[in-house]
């Protein structure tokens, strides 16, 4: 069985994304909107990250490989240049961490659903919904700041 392996990877990926929306907020503390969201999104991956432990001990095998946890992790700007440029980067980097976490929970759920482990396969279902609307909001927030940002000439 690999569900250890994804499980990790979901992990890994949670927390890197609680940090990057962590960093966003602080970065762009300036817009209150962006600021209270961030940290609010920031603490549903923490809390997924944490909520995942359980099934990561009990999906340990003892021949388990590591796997590698490293994926697609876009950059978050630390320059205070072009902040609204940055804001714009940062958002769609975000937005493709959710992405990535959200097919880890599509394949996650599935193999719940194979092995009819009802606790994990709620978990998934209930994760990835968060994980979906993490997503959805920062999508949101790319198409209302994109022409502005884009467009618009100072």
């Amino acid at each position: 069985m690999h569900i250890h392996e994804y499980l990790q990877l979901v992990y890994h990926n949670e927390q890197q994304l609680a940090k990057a929306f962590s960093k966003v907020a602080r970065l762009h503390q300036n817009e209150p909107e962006i600021y209270y969201m961030c940290l609010m999104l920031a603490m549903w991956s923490i809390e997924h990250a944490r909520d995942v432990q359980p099934f990561k001990k009990k999906y340990t095998w003892p021949e388990s490989s590591t796997t590698s946890t490293e994926w697609l992790n876009p950059t978050i700007s630390d320059d205070p240049q072009n902040g609204e440029l940055n804001l714009l980067h940062d958002l769609h980097g975000l937005w493709l961490q959710t992405k990535e976490i959200e097919i880890c929970w599509s394949v996650l759920l599935q193999a719940a659903k194979t092995i009819r482990d009802e606790e994990l396969e709620t978990a998934c279902t209930s994760m990835a919904k968060e994980t979906k609307r993490q997503s959805d909001w920062l999508i949101s927030r790319v198409k209302k700041a994109a022409p502005q940002i884009l467009v618009v000439t100072d």
